[in-house]
């Protein structure tokens, strides 16, 4: 029989077959995400792909430390990301997508109170702003990889309105908010499935382009097919995009 060999991370197996292994990685610890981009780098393994997808929505209360919606759904992210660019240009063709959301369009990055610590916590605001950072880091990423010769492929995506558990894990099944999306979704949502399309074909498709965003089409990208997105004209400021990177390094302390 004859049988392929895949990178280290993988056993050699017979064609048709892939074998996985699994890592630990936290992503409300920076520690975790420190410690799980030295195991890969020291063992040298390529890495093809890399989607950026966990993500908390609009929990109750501000959490200590960093606030718990930039630490999941961006500051981890963004520092797995520049820790395994090394391992990313090892491959021949490396995608890097990461997630962002619809919110995107209510966002500001607020440079002054990034964590909400002198503002009153708004769980939604803070949910738009990181989302808006998710963004302009795809777009940021493209622009340093075309700059340095990197040769990675960045893009993002969103899911639309779709139904999971995002907000109730947040906030509780009894939330008043959970009702509230549970009820918009009963008149726009689409199934999580579908909401995963988007994020699969800007991570995957031949036909996707680099430094693109795509979402579903159709009811304000709330639902339908695959297409490209909107990005929101925040999303596009180079100035904002240089400091946010720059701030972000200083925040996970990846210089």
């Amino acid at each position: 029989m004859d049988r392929s060999c895949f990178p280290s991370a993988f056993a050699c197996v017979p064609d048709g077959l892939v074998s996985f292994t699994y890592e630990l990685l936290d992503l409300t610890s920076l520690g975790s995400v420190r410690d799980f981009a030295q195991r890969l780098v020291s063992q040298a393994r390529l890495l093809d792909l890399l989607i950026n997808n966990a993500a908390v929505m609009a929990p109750k209360e501000r959490q200590d430390g960093f606030e718990l919606q930039p630490q999941t759904n961006y500051l981890a992210p963004f520092a797995l990301t520049t820790q395994l660019i090394p391992l990313l240009r090892m491959a021949a063709a490396p995608r890097v997508t990461q997630v962002s959301s619809i919110s995107h369009r209510d966002g500001k990055i607020d440079f002054e109170d990034l964590q909400w610590k002198t503002r009153k916590y708004n769980a939604m605001a803070s949910y738009a702003q990181w989302k808006l950072a998710d963004l302009i880091f795809a777009f940021e990423l493209q622009r340093h990889s075309d700059a340095n010769g990197w040769g990675l492929f960045s893009n993002a995506a969103h899911p639309g309105l779709a139904v999971t558990d995002l907000v109730a894990n947040s906030r509780g099944q009894n939330d008043v908010m959970v009702r509230m999306m549970k009820f918009l979704g009963s008149l726009m949502r689409q199934s999580a499935e579908e909401g995963a399309l988007p994020i699969l074909y800007a991570a995957t498709s031949p036909d996707a382009r680099p430094g693109t965003y795509y979402g579903p089409r159709n009811r304000m990208e709330t639902r339908g097919p695959v297409a490209l997105a909107k990005p929101a004209k925040q999303s596009l400021d180079v100035a904002v995009a240089k400091r946010l990177w720059r701030v972000s390094e200083e925040l996970t302390k990846v210089l």
